[in-house]
């Protein structure tokens, strides 16, 4: 039975969205009528989300988060495993959002299923939401007839990935919000107070140190063109955003951020926890390993890590073993490398691959831990130097004028 998007008029004149199922629109209309309601617009959730798809502003709607995919993967694992059909399944899944749009792409999706479609192509409806890697999974297992388990192992895996990338979100804020305070703590100092503190010396008639004049100096562009600087970084970052649009552009921008002392390491581990934990799962559900190379390159940052990996498939397919295919590009880390030759050789490349992902996960936190404990300290010395600055430039002309006067 499809699933219908309405849109209504209650009693008091104001629009209520909701979803419903039934056999037609037709029915649908007449429900919404017996109940009191003035249908407006009764559409499948099909044809809701192909209007949303080609409407940009409606983009994002049309997506799912990654924390709710976490979510519905481990539901739909759950109920299968329980022996629920697959249309109960997905009708209970749908039941428990709260967010209108998944219902509604839920209901879409169990209508595509009752309809005779596979899971896996009823998923293809919804390419934002659910990822190339997530819809081969899900082929994998049916075509394998253990779909239960394959979701069970795509939904361990959406949780890390999601648990991940929570942490590094979480990590990142901390600084952000420091850098940006202390930025406009100083700016305002030098706007603000340092202005008022200077006039007195402007009129001793003395010549005042250069520390001070540039102080001065400062001060006064930020007061008559803190316009200018604005838009200047607002041009700047647009222009940089736009640029990276630029294929030769973002590639050359994304191999500095590969040679870069710190965050060339941050992405050459996040890119390598990412193509292992895919390759690992891919390969457990039964996808082919040139395929699932092709796969993992797509969930990869980096684009000069996602055409190495295009490669490696490239040369796995002539007959290359994975190690060497991957080996070549200098992007993984030793360990990775080591790792999966060990598998390989042992006929045990799937654990292999698993582990060397909880490996740079574990690596990656670490790192990221360190890099948050010694960005506090490092601030508050830049910000020390800062103000220290500030106050000698004010203090000289004082100590200046005690000499004079002395």
């Amino acid at each position: 039975m499809p699933a219908f998007e309405y849109v209504v008029l209650d009693e008091r004149g104001k629009q209520k969205k909701g979803v419903l199922e039934g056999d037609s629109a037709r029915q649908v209309r007449q429900q919404l009528k017996d109940k009191g309601l003035v249908p407006l617009s009764v559409e499948t959730t099909i044809q809701k989300a192909d209007k949303q798809d080609s409407a940009k502003f409606q983009l994002g709607r049309a997506s799912i988060s990654a924390g709710d995919l976490a979510i519905v993967t481990r539901q739909m694992a759950t109920l299968l495993q329980a022996g629920l059909p697959l249309e109960e399944v997905l009708k209970a899944v749908s039941r428990q959002q709260e967010k209108p749009s998944n219902k509604s792409m839920m209901l879409a999706i169990r209508s595509k299923v009752v309809e005779g479609h596979t899971l896996a192509a009823s998923l293809n409806e919804f390419p934002k939401s659910f990822p190339e890697l997530y819809r081969a999974t899900v082929a994998a297992g049916e075509h394998s007839g253990h779909l239960d388990l394959v979701l069970e192992q795509l939904a361990e895996y959406t949780e890390a990935r999601y648990r991940t990338k929570k942490k590094v979100q979480g990590a990142a804020i901390y600084p952000i919000v420091l850098t940006a305070f202390a930025f406009i703590i100083v700016v305002g100092m030098l706007t603000f107070v340092v202005p008022k503190i200077v006039s007195v010396f402007e009129g001793s008639g003395q010549e005042l140190p250069a520390l001070t004049r540039i102080l001065i100096t400062t001060s006064e562009f930020l007061q008559s063109w803190w316009w200018l600087l604005v838009i200047l970084i607002v041009a700047a970052v647009m222009g940089f955003r736009r640029a990276l649009k630029n294929e030769a552009f973002r590639f050359r921008f994304h191999a500095w951020l590969l040679k870069a002392p710190l965050l060339g390491r941050i992405n050459r581990g996040l890119d390598a926890s990412r193509v292992a934990s895919t390759l690992s799962i891919l390969s457990k559900s039964g996808v082919p390993l040139v395929e699932a190379m092709k796969i993992s390159g797509q969930v990869a940052g980096n684009v000069c890590i996602r055409e190495s990996v295009t490669l490696g498939a490239d040369k796995l397919k002539e007959g290359s073993s994975l190690f060497a295919a991957l080996d070549g590009s200098g992007y993984f880390p030793p360990m990775m490398m080591q790792m999966i030759s060990s598998g390989e050789r042992s006929g045990e490349l799937d654990s292999m691959l698993a582990r060397a992902a909880t490996n740079q996960e574990r690596e990656l936190e670490d790192l990221i831990d360190t890099i948050v404990a010694l960005f506090e300290p490092l601030m508050l010395v830049v910000m020390g130097g800062v103000v220290m600055v500030i106050v000698l430039s004010i203090m000289m002309p004082i100590l200046s004028m005690n000499s004079l006067v002395g």
